[in-house]
């Protein structure tokens, strides 16, 4: 599961009495509210669902492959169907590449949801053996579906925009500039990045 308010308190309040433009942030804003979604295949799989269509049209493909391989969406039953199959759902051929890449490490045993290393970049990169899973998919599962405390998704636009604002930056901070923004943050990234998101939108702030 991912970080709880508990954490997310800690984690903020630890940064924010060495940070004082996170602690004002905090001020105006307040604690975000946690972000958790389930571990394992199933979570991955609605991600490559998800890529690139909107919350309603990812939702209609769920439904449709929900109907077609039964609620556990098992991957055994997912390479069992054929393309056209896959296509009535929803599936793109690149998104069934996907998917497939997924079932087949899942099913070899390649890849255990259950036993990723400890080490935040030795788990990124199992999960990006995934085809259609980028740093940021892996870093977003991570954080939401395991808690990593430590995960700061650095490519990602809002916390960009966020972390800026939060700083008071004027312009926003590159990939590269925002992690090295959020070193002295360690081991509180994933919070901070909470907060980013929180604030991305903010009028508060």
């Amino acid at each position: 599961m991912g970080l709880t308010s508990e954490q997310l308190r800690e984690g903020l309040d630890e940064v924010a009495a060495r940070e004082p433009k996170l602690a004002e942030a905090l001020s105006r804003v307040g604690y975000p509210e946690p972000r958790i979604r389930p571990t394992g295949y199933l979570t991955l799989l609605r991600t490559i669902v998800g890529q690139q269509v909107s919350v309603a049209a990812a939702a209609s493909v769920w439904r449709k492959l929900e109907a077609e391989l039964g609620e556990e969406v098992a991957p055994t039953e997912l390479l069992a169907r054929d393309f056209d199959t896959l296509r009535a759902c929803g599936l793109s051929r690149q998104k069934q590449g996907y998917a497939r890449s997924l079932c087949e490490l899942v099913v070899s045993g390649e890849l255990d949801f259950d036993a990723l290393p400890a080490d935040d970049e030795e788990a990124i990169a199992e999960l990006t053996r995934i085809k259609g899973i980028g740093r940021w998919s892996a870093e977003i599962y991570l954080l939401f579906a395991e808690g990593r405390p430590d995960i700061w998704p650095a490519g990602d636009l809002a916390v960009q925009v966020g972390i800026g604002k939060i700083l008071g930056l004027e312009t926003r901070p590159s990939e590269k500039e925002t992690r090295a923004l959020a070193d002295a943050w360690r081991p509180h990234r994933g919070a901070v990045s909470l907060l980013t998101w929180h604030s991305y939108n903010n009028p508060a702030l």
